[in-house]
């Protein structure tokens, strides 16, 4: 048997960045569970570059409780690390390397509790799955909701493992990421009003978006923080030379959604706009004109009931009802629109994700196997 300690440090050692694969990780985890005598199921990309790690011990039937987590990390470019990024340092109490506390140290008690589980007289399912590219804009695990679906039998209550230093979380917004792209017409700028100002016409698109998100700031919700959903752009680029006028530009927004609020619907109100003020003026000087919106990344928000059967399984986990939300986003927003409703609850926190020196405390590791055998008692009962 190994410890959640024992496991971090192998899992920390394969650098499953999101722009590589995680196949070696998930080779180590598919070995170790059948050592165990847990089979595992993965489904891959359509490079098979990389794969979802699907397992299920205990009774059969429908139900029971899923432990959920992603296998990839972000990135260390330009992060100025005083411990190698891919190898498990301790110090102080604390277990230093990327993916500790996102999120690899939860994947890490997961595997480790699997033994506890497997000797416990359990009467409802306990599933396991890894998934890949959450990073990215939670892509990997859409395939394995969509393998789960053609299921009879399915989790009832999913656990992502997300770091909220194992608080409760219910609840966290959806996002929804676009580019858009304006093609104008080319001409010397000293005659700018026979060309067509790409750059120009998409400050106007950026004007408009701005004012939506100030009219969204106006429904707060204060779950949240920042309490309304918001707008923002990130990226522009466009011109070739100051003396001419520019024919393309283009630029990246995000949407950032309460989860009553929909993502969709603002873009589309920009579209419409686009379309019905500044289109015909664009084609009026020149024919072929052009606004198009394209989708980057999109995932749903999450908002699990505080009474539901999932809230009252992480509040005795937890022994807390003090649930609340988080400003990032996860897979639990997915796997409840796939009808298995989600809480976020993990160890460490994301004050330390993403950035250089990622930490989980011993403690946050030690608490969360605590928690884990909790569960396994709940499910024998």
């Amino acid at each position: 048997m190994f410890t959640s300690r024992q496991l971090l440090e192998k899992l920390v050692a394969f650098d499953t960045t999101s722009r590589e694969s995680n196949l070696a990780l998930i080779d180590f985890v598919w070995r170790y569970l059948s050592d165990l005598g847990v089979s595992s199921e993965l489904i891959h990309n359509a490079e098979r570059s990389k794969a979802n790690l699907y397992a299920r011990l205990g009774p059969a039937g429908d139900g029971g409780v899923m432990l959920s987590g992603h296998s990839d990390v972000v990135p260390v470019d330009g992060q100025n690390w005083s411990v190698p990024p891919f190898a498990l340092t301790e110090c102080d109490g604390k277990l230093y390397g990327r993916g500790t506390a996102d999120m690899k140290g939860y994947i890490a008690c997961m595997l480790a509790a699997v033994p506890h589980f497997l000797a416990q007289p359990l009467i409802q399912p306990l599933h396991l799955a890894i998934s890949y590219d959450e990073e990215v804009g939670c892509l990997g695990v859409r395939t394995l909701l969509d393998a789960l679906a053609q299921r009879p039998e399915k989790p009832a209550i999913c656990l992502i493992g997300e770091p909220t230093e194992l608080q409760p979380v219910l609840g966290h917004k959806g996002k929804l990421g676009m580019r858009c792209e304006v093609k104008g017409a080319a001409c010397h700028s000293a005659y700018a009003p026979q060309g067509v100002n790409a750059i120009e016409y998409a400050a106007r698109l950026i004007q408009q978006l701005t004012a939506i998100g100030e009219r969204m700031a106006q429904h707060p919700d204060a779950r949240f923080d920042p309490p309304f959903t918001t707008v923002q752009t990130g990226i522009i680029s466009g011109g070739r030379a100051l003396n001419i006028v520019p024919a393309e530009c283009a630029f990246d927004f995000e949407v950032r959604t309460l989860p009553q609020d929909d993502a969709q619907a603002i873009a589309a109100e920009l579209d419409a706009f686009a379309q019905a003020e500044l289109l015909p003026r664009m084609q009026a000087i020149a024919a072929d004109s052009a606004i198009r919106f394209y989708p980057i990344s999109g995932y749903p928000g999450l908002l699990t009931d505080a009474k539901s059967e999932a809230a009252r399984l992480i509040a005795y986990l937890t022994q807390s009802s003090d649930f609340s939300t988080v400003a990032f986003g996860t897979e639990g927003g997915l796997f409840h629109q796939a009808g298995i409703p989600s809480v976020i609850c993990g160890p460490g926190s994301m004050a330390q994700g993403h950035k250089p020196d990622e930490f989980i405390s011993i403690a946050q590791l030690e608490a969360c196997d605590a928690m884990l055998q909790r569960l396994a008692a709940w499910m024998s009962q």
